[in-house]
């Protein structure tokens, strides 16, 4: 299909509206330790390499008027935003469900830089969420993403501007069933919690006098820390194969 210049590059536009979109919010990408500049080169480099498989779905309704060209606009950012945040919903229960861990282990206290995140997080949920995001990039989950993109052209065409029921009803599905397969994956670190919480407030109905909590803490970590030396791998290979079904699927 031919098209003038000024068709091109308002389709190309149109296209870094969805691409953009998604790049903005989608995990890893939307770090702050990624430059603006970096994630913006990015976000073009993709759109101009996606715009020739997605040519026949955006050209077709590429309009000069400046009315429908706003509302297209605005559609097209908040379907991109909505598939970057499914996938970013995912990895923030990951975060949840590592902070908790580091938390009922023992090594909640002391916080110190995350890697991905601006505020203070703990060494060990840092540790277990960028090591669960490292595996992500490693079987190629960016990929599944841009797969996400080029498809949702199908699902969620031009001509149908943005549902925000829908899009809700996305949005809770993800964050219940994402939250649901965490739990699952940290059940036996709350189970380890649970047992010797309730073992030591038995000891310390025992014997009131003594300071049960500062005696048994190097213990309750030492247990956390074994725990995690046998289940860390476990943890992470069941937290990526679940992301495809929960995440990308959707």
């Amino acid at each position: 299909m031919t098209a003038s210049p000024p068709d091109l590059v308002i389709a190309a536009f149109i296209a870094f509206c969805r691409i953009g979109g998604c790049f903005l919010v989608m995990p890893g990408l939307s770090s702050v330790r990624v430059p603006v500049q970096v994630r913006l080169f990015v976000a073009v480099a993709a759109t101009l390499a996606l715009l020739m498989q997605m040519w026949d779905s955006i050209l077709p309704f590429v309009q000069a008027r400046p009315d429908a060209l706003l509302l297209l606009i605005i559609s097209e950012t908040l379907t991109g935003v909505l598939i970057g945040l499914v996938a970013r919903i995912y990895i923030q229960a990951l975060q949840f469900i590592a902070a908790a861990i580091a938390m009922m282990v023992g090594y909640g206290g002391a916080l110190g830089t995350a890697i991905e995140e601006a505020e203070p997080q703990a060494p060990l949920a840092a540790l277990l969420s960028l090591s669960a995001l490292l595996i992500l990039f490693i079987l190629n989950f960016h990929h599944e993403i841009i797969k996400a993109l080029v498809t949702s052209y199908r699902v969620a065409p031009l001509n149908v501007f943005f549902s925000p029921q829908s899009a809700l009803i996305d949005a809770t599905d993800t964050i219940s069933e994402s939250f649901f397969v965490m739990l699952r994956l940290g059940s036996p670190f709350l189970a380890y919690s649970l047992l010797v919480n309730l073992a030591i407030g038995f000891v310390n109905k025992l014997t009131p006098q003594i300071p049960v909590y500062f005696i048994s803490l190097p213990f309750v970590i030492f247990g956390g820390l074994i725990l995690l030396y046998w289940g860390v791998g476990g943890f992470l290979s069941l937290a990526a194969e679940s992301f495809l079904p929960t995440t990308i699927a959707r």
